[in-house]
């Protein structure tokens, strides 16, 4: 189960600087694709509004 990004994503674009494959997509909600996120957590760990969940 791949994280995800929820409503509370303020597009601040820390997820992106932090995650080590590149599965985060910008846009007015940042997206997560599925396929690439290896599950390892460190996009939930840095996120400031706590958006990011599995």
């Amino acid at each position: 189960m791949a994280y995800v990004i929820s409503e509370d994503c303020v597009a601040c674009g820390t997820c992106i600087d932090e995650c080590p494959v590149g599965a985060i997509s910008e846009g007015d909600i940042y997206s997560i694709n599925p396929d690439e996120c290896t599950e390892c957590g460190t996009c939930a760990d840095a996120c400031p509004s706590g958006a990011i969940s599995l």
